[in-house]
């Protein structure tokens, strides 16, 4: 139970493009839309819990051209936001959208590639009690769910608190780098993972 504990500390505390996205929203848009837009990020990575656990996902992905398909959608989409904070220039803008919310936020951790590895590293291993699958799953769900609102309240905190900050210019422009590089490598381990297996 521990190694899953951590595991899942691990898992959750690696920016991803929902963290980064929530930062940014709290940043750019305050506490309250960051928390609406959580509640999407949220519902998304429950619905990605569920096809994995059910094996929806498995079905959905066993066919090579729609994985594939589907990968490429989410590298473009990905890369695309890398692109948008990178020449953000000396706005903070971890990921700059207008007035995100609760379907923006469901849609993103929808079409993220981490949230599916990182559910079927966490569901497909770690077996707890492999008599009984129910228990095994509802011990699994209270602690995934547990760290991962805690991981996302924090980072939506510090993009609120950065945003109190008065970066200069030219830090403000080495933090949208920095994130931008994050997603281009989130990009770059997910289209390896396909080509490499």
């Amino acid at each position: 139970m521990l190694s899953f504990t951590i595991a899942v500390l691990l898992l959750c505390i690696t920016p991803g493009p929902g963290v980064l996205s929530l930062a940014g929203t709290g940043a750019a848009f305050g506490w309250q839309h960051g928390l609406r837009y959580m509640l999407g990020l949220w519902v998304g990575h429950s619905l990605v819990s569920f096809a994995v656990i059910t094996g929806l996902s498995a079905i959905i992905l066993a066919e090579p051209f729609v994985r594939s398909v589907l990968l490429f959608i989410c590298a473009g989409y990905f890369g695309y936001l890398a692109l948008r904070i990178a020449f953000a220039r000396s706005k903070i803008a971890f990921i700059h959208m207008a007035a995100p919310g609760f379907v923006t936020g469901l849609t993103l951790n929808l079409i993220n590639p981490k949230a599916y590895a990182v559910h079927t590293i966490l569901f497909g291993g770690f077996m707890l009690y492999p008599d009984k699958f129910l228990l095994e799953v509802i011990y699994k769900q209270i602690v995934l769910n547990i760290i991962w609102v805690c991981d996302h309240l924090i980072w939506l905190y510090a993009g609120y608190k950065l945003h109190q900050l008065n970066l200069t210019a030219r830090r403000q422009n080495q933090i949208n780098m920095g994130m931008a590089l994050c997603l281009i490598v989130v990009v770059l381990i997910s289209v390896w993972s396909v080509f490499s297996q």
